[in-house]
């Protein structure tokens, strides 16, 4: 799934959408992402200045854009496009090693079940196959409003 495809899931746009490619999806299953970090996103001017390190909500924000793809490939008739789908809540939220300009950033959701219309998920977010960033994340889908 490349960046146009990833937007017709995702409401999100600059500097907001933070997943650039998905290279592998299975459906009720996983999926895993890459978001390339560079030095011109805009919060590295402020987080921080002279030490630029990607924050941590960002990394959780990431993670949760990508749990919304998997989730629109898995049901697309109940979170597919023109959904909108929001972050409900987190747990066991970890940090392990900064995240900098130059990194590629690989989120990978795995689904692990749903009820009526929350869904949960495991996610990990690795950088050349360190563990960055882990957490529980639920989300809910409804209906967009233009």
């Amino acid at each position: 799934m490349d960046i146009q495809q990833i937007k017709e899931y995702l409401p999100h746009r600059y500097p907001f959408l933070l997943v650039d490619r998905v290279i592998e999806c299975e459906p009720m299953i996983r999926l895993l992402a890459i978001k390339n970090v560079t030095f011109n996103e805009p919060f590295f001017q402020g987080h921080f200045p002279g030490l630029p390190i990607m924050p941590g909500v960002l990394i959780i924000e990431a993670m949760a854009q990508t749990t919304g793809l998997l989730a629109g490939e898995s049901a697309p008739d109940v979170l597919g496009k023109g959904k909108t789908y929001y972050l409900v809540g987190l747990d066991d939220v970890r940090f392990k090693r900064p995240v900098v300009p130059g990194d590629q950033l690989k989120l990978e959701a795995r689904y692990v079940k749903h009820k009526r219309n929350i869904w949960q998920f495991e996610c990990r977010a690795e950088v050349e196959g360190e563990l960055v960033a882990s957490a529980k994340i639920m989300c809910a889908a409804a209906e967009q409003n233009s």
